[in-house]
Order: structure tokens, then C-alpha cells, then sequence
């Protein structure tokens, strides 16, 4: 196996993730929503990394790598890749609070219609980039 494989393998499993986004916002499960588009997400940004060759570290927000590397990603706007970065921060603060909650925080009631909706506006942005990186696989 190679960079390249991975890297498809990798969007391959953002895209799926990406349809099931819509079925946890139709059964409401708006919480639910905001982790799995940070799974998206993250998928998509280590893509991404392996295309270029870049091994990716094992924690959930690769951006800073992404920005640093930016000569590694031409096809990329400036815009673009300030987009994914804040898409990830804030999508990796949201991780285990969308998930587990906590004592004063039940994920179910706090998250809303309008949160589910921009987090997977969010994954779609950045798997779409992550395609004109990677290719269709």
C-alpha cells in the first residue's frame, strides 16, 4: 500500500461519512451531526497529507501542517486553506463535547438545527477540496 492508496482510502471514508451526515440530521440527532463531521473533516485534512506524502500525526487537527506545507498544495487559495484550518479547529474543540458532554452539557439538548447545518456545510467544503487534492479515487 502507498500514500496514494491511503490517501483515497482516506476521502473515500470522509465521503461516506459525509452522506450519513443527512441521516443523523434527519432523525435530529443534531450532536451527533457535529462529531461525525469532525471525523469527516479529519479524514479529509490527513488525505489530503498523504497525497503530498506527509505522514500524519495521530491527533485530530492536522491544519497546522496543511498551512505550513502550503507549496505542497498549488492547486489550493489562500482562502481555501484558511478555511479548512478554521473549519478544523473548531470542529476538534466540538469533539468529545458533542460526544460525551459534560456535567452541565447534555450534547442532545445542546445542539441545534442550525449547528448540524453548518457543521456539515463545513464537511462537504472540505472534503470538496480534499477531491481536487487527492482526485475522484
Amino acid at each position: 500500500m502507498t500514500n496514494l492508496d491511503l490517501a483515497a482510502s482516506y476521502l473515500r471514508k470522509a465521503r461516506v461519512r459525509l452522506e450519513m451526515l443527512s441521516l443523523l440530521k434527519q432523525r435530529e440527532s443534531y450532536s451527533d451531526v457535529v462529531r461525525e463531521a469532525q471525523e469527516t473533516v479529519e479524514l479529509a485534512t490527513k488525505a489530503m497529507l498523504r497525497r503530498v506524502g506527509i505522514d500524519p500525526p495521530k491527533w485530530h487537527d492536522v491544519s497546522g501542517i496543511i498551512s505550513e506545507n502550503r507549496s505542497r498544495f498549488p492547486r489550493l487559495t489562500d482562502g481555501e486553506i484558511l478555511r479548512i484550518a478554521e473549519v478544523s479547529k473548531a470542529l476538534r474543540r466540538d469533539r468529545e463535547l458533542s460526544f460525551y458532554g459534560d456535567i452541565d452539557f447534555i450534547p442532545s439538548e445542546e445542539y441545534s438545527l442550525a449547528d448540524a447545518e453548518t457543521a456539515i456545510d463545513s464537511a462537504r467544503f472540505v472534503v470538496e477540496v480534499a477531491t481536487t487534492v487527492v482526485g475522484e479515487g
